[in-house]
Formats: structure tokens, C-alpha cells, sequence
């Protein structure tokens, strides 16, 4: 099933809460409606696409003249299993909270750290979700996908994504290409408790231990201490990635500043970008109508009535300065439109 609106308004369709229209949204209840909707639309096929899901990882800067497709498939489904390891399927258009919930009650370890994560099922794997030590690649199975330039349903193993900090095929090759339908991802009924966190192993310790509902529940709570509620605030999350740098860069910086927080990784060293922006001056502060978050200088935020360009303006000015000042040039986490 498919439904169609015409000069859609996007202010309610994105976490910023930027006004913004759209010449067309198609909502599809599943890839079979999706391919005869524009098998049967030819023009539509061949003119500007893009994927809006709940929104929550987007910029607009303009009006999109184009049409916008908004999977609306929520279904849930135990689709196998193998010892203690079981597959689940997901449509594109379940909300990923109501995701990891229903995973939680049927006792499957694997998406309780990714809990609280604005957005649904779909975007998951575009942006490799990720928190406290645990990320989408970690337990995606396979993502299904209808291929707009064929019109064929192809399914893509997690190994095949290109997963990597943030990242994925389809933010890569086939953006623009492939839309993500459903996605099976692969559980654990064994417990396995990931808790390489400080604050997050304090939190469960203080709950009583570490089973499934408590790490929920302590992930809940650090995430609500530190980020804006986009119902209150207008907010992407976290809008820069935390830059990857030589490890003769990273000494360099240390020295100067002792207190650097640092993470060796295989690339080299992870520096967290939300520190390099304090650094700058710029937490808590704002240009306009937009602002950097107060207690976390990773998020930008909507004070009021901002333009999707008075966000990137601010982005321009941190992203400078933090070059200006250490030499690094941080990069947009956030889907700019």
C-alpha cells in the first residue's frame, strides 16, 4: 500500500524542527508496494529521490523539490534460529526504540546498548548506529533493499554493507540507489553483557547487575542526562563524528593539553570531537538562532525558529576553529539536504 501527499510540510518530519516542504512524500508499506508505485510512475522514478524515515539524522537547508520515500512498514518477526543465536526481522518504519524493546522482552541480547537512539529500523545500518561500545554492524544479519534503477528486491549481507565509524554503502555506492525495506538482524539468547564503559558499568552495578532490562535502563539515563529531548529542543544527536588522527598528531596535542581524552582504534587515535569543541569555546554557546548544547558541545541545537542554514553556519565556524586550533578537521555526522 502507498500513499501520496502533495506539497507535504516537513517541520513536523524532522528532529531539528526547521520548516522546510517537499514537492512529494510516498509513504510504502513494504518493497512489493514501493516497485509497483514506481514502476507505475515512470516520471517520478526518474526525477529527485530521496529516503526520509523519521528524520532524526537530516538537515534541510532548502525545500526539497522532489519526492521523498517514507517506508511506513512496522512489522516484527522471529525469523530463525540456530542454538542460542536467533534472527529477527524488522521493517524499515519501525521505530528503533520499539525495536530494541521488543527484543528486550523475548530475553535477545544485542541491541540494549543501542537503546534510546532516535530514528527507526532503516536508518540503522545507513548510519551504523553506535553507543556505548556497541554498533548496528554488530549484529545486522542481512538489509533488504529495492534497487531504484532496476526495480528488483536485493538483499545484502551485513559482512557485504561496508560498515565502518558512522558509515555504510549507502551512504557510499548506492545512496541515492538503493532503498532499505527491512533489515534481519542477528541476536543472542546467551548474555553478553557489553560494559567497556566506566559510567555505563557503574550505572548497571548500582541497578543490581547486569541483565538486560537494568543496561536499558542505565543507558536510558546517561543518554537523558546528556542530550536534548528533540520534542523540547530541536537536535540531530550528535552532529560531528569524533575525528581518527595519526598518532604523532594525537602526542603533539597531549602535550599541550594533558587532560585529552583519547582511544587508540586500528586507524590510529580517536579523539572525541565534543572536547575539541569545548576547547574551541564554543559549548554552550550560539550564533543566531542556533546553538551548541550546554552539556554536550557534540549536539547543535534549534534555540528557536532556525534556518537549516544558520545550523551549517554555526557548523562552518566550529569545524574552523577547531582546524584553526588543533589542526583537525572534524566531519558532519548529520545528513545535510
Amino acid at each position: 500500500m502507498t500513499r501520496e501527499i502533495l506539497h507535504a510540510d516537513l517541520l513536523g518530519r524532522n528532529s531539528f524542527g526547521v520548516a522546510a516542504t517537499a514537492d512529494r512524500i510516498v509513504e510504502f508499506s513494504d518493497a512489493a508496494s514501493l516497485r509497483d508505485y514506481l514502476a507505475a510512475h515512470e516520471d517520478i522514478r526518474q526525477g529527485k529521490l530521496g529516503v526520509l524515515g523519521g528524520g532524526n539524522n537530516i538537515l534541510f537547508t532548502e525545500d526539497f523539490h522532489g519526492t521523498l520515500l517514507h517506508p511506513a512498514g512496522e512489522g516484527f518477526s522471529v525469523t530463525g534460529s540456530s542454538g542460542n543465536s536467533v534472527s529477527v526481522r524488522a521493517e524499515a518504519g519501525l521505530d528503533w526504540e520499539k525495536f530494541v524493546e521488543r527484543c528486550i522482552g523475548l530475553g535477545l541480547w544485542g541491541t540494549e546498548n543501542l537503546t534510546a537512539i532516535p530514528g527507526t529500523v532503516g536508518a540503522a545500518p545507513v548510519q551504523n548506529i553506535g553507543a556505548y561500545g556497541a554498533e548496528a554492524k554488530d549484529i545486522v544479519e542481512s538489509v533488504e533493499t529495492l534497487d531504484l534503477a532496476t526495480l528488483k528486491e536485493v538483499s545484502i549481507a551485513g559482512c557485504h554493507c561496508g560498515f565502518g565509524y558512522r558509515d555504510s554503502i549507502f551512504k557510499g555506492v548506492l545512496k541515492g540507489r538503493a532503498v532499505i525495506t527491512a533489515v534481519t538482524f542477528r541476536l543472542s539468547r546467551t548474555p553478553r553483557p557489553n560494559l567497556g564503559y566506566d559510567a555505563l558499568a557503574r550505572e548497571v552495578e548500582d541497578a543490581g547487575g547486569a541483565t538486560l532490562e537494568n543496561i536499558r535502563t542505565a543507558v536510558r539515563r546517561i543518554r537523558g542526562e546528556k542530550l536534548p529531548d528533540p520534542a523540547v529542543t530541536g537536535n540531530a544527536g550528535s552532529f560531528f563524528k569524533n575525528p581518527v588522527v595519526d598518532g604523532e598528531l594525537a602526542e603533539r596535542i597531549k602535550r599541550e593539553y594533558p587532560d585529552m581524552p583519547s582511544y587508540p582504534v586500528p586507524e590510529g587515535v580517536k579523539i572525541p570531537a565534543g572536547w575539541l569543541i569545548e576547547k574551541t569555546g564554543w559549548k554552550g554557546a550560539s550564533l543566531g538562532r542556533a546553538g551548541v548544547y550546554g552539556k554536550q558541545a557534540l549536539i547543535l541545537v534549534n534555540l528557536g525558529g532556525a534556518t537549516g542554514n544558520e545550523v551549517t553556519a554555526l557548523a562552518r565556524r566550529i569545524t574552523d576553529d577547531v582546524e584553526t586550533r588543533f589542526g583537525i578537521r572534524i566531519a558532519t555526522e548529520v545528513n545535510i539536504w
